[in-house]
């Protein structure tokens, strides 16, 4: 469907000027067809001559819908599930792993995150069960959820990622060295369930494409990250950007 230069002209200069600096331009220039006809030549040959501000403006448009989803799911992202959270429990700027047992990046990423943790004393670390992979990935986050519950979640974690290959026997060797009571974890089955679709539907609303994907402040980006760009992203987060 092909959008009215109004609608895009109103996204484009909302974006790359502000919702705030667009409303003193509509107070300026009257409402006349003619001269919002005007306008819209205006913004449409702008647009024609520099098309690479076109990916800036969408940019910010979805930076935009990230920090309104984050803002109203705020609790369901940022408050942790049990244990399953690490570092400063006040800390200045909390970042959201969604993250996958079976995901190799995810894997990867673990000394990454061990180093932002140990270099920066302000931050928090929650971790979202988005299991996508696999149905033993289904698994490792109900026992994992349940290790949260009990306050095991780290040692749970770790042991599941130093036991290899994600399987029904390494989950279970994982909840024992964790020391988590099996017969609970059983029973704790259906709120992991509820809590992994609510991780999934949040998911949905923020576009995430993978795992690992990170919510730091009010953005979201669906990518391994080194810990250069963690840092530089709790930066920015810091700084409110």
């Amino acid at each position: 469907m092909r959008l009215s230069w109004t609608v895009f002209a109103t996204a484009l200069i909302a974006a790359l000027l502000g919702a705030a600096a667009f409303a003193g331009i509509e107070r300026v220039v009257p409402a006349a067809a003619g001269e919002r006809a005007r306008v819209e030549g205006v913004v449409h040959d702008y647009v024609l001559a520099h098309p690479e501000i076109i990916p800036e403006a969408l940019d910010r448009l979805r930076d935009r819908a990230h920090a309104d989803t984050i803002a109203s799911n705020r609790d369901a992202i940022l408050k942790p599930f049990g244990s399953a959270w690490a570092g400063n429990p006040a800390g200045d700027v909390t970042l959201v792993e969604y993250f996958d047992y079976n995901c190799g990046y995810c894997r990867a990423s673990l000394p990454a995150i061990a180093a932002l943790l140990k270099s920066d004393p302000k931050i928090r670390i929650v971790y979202r069960e988005f299991p996508i992979l696999a149905q033993s990935s289904v698994d490792a986050a109900r026992m994992s959820l349940a290790a949260a519950d009990q306050g095991k979640f780290q040692q749970f974690h770790d042991a599941l990622y130093a036991g290899g290959q994600v399987s029904p026997q390494s989950i279970a060797a994982a909840a024992k060295a964790a020391g988590v009571d099996q017969a609970r974890a059983a029973a704790f089955a259906p709120k992991a369930d509820a809590e992994i679709a609510q991780n999934q539907t949040i998911a949905r609303a923020l576009g995430l494409t993978g795992t690992p994907s990170w919510v730091i402040g009010s953005k979201v980006v669906s990518s391994a990250l080194p810990l250069d760009e963690l840092q530089k992203a709790v930066a920015e987060a810091r700084a409110g950007k």
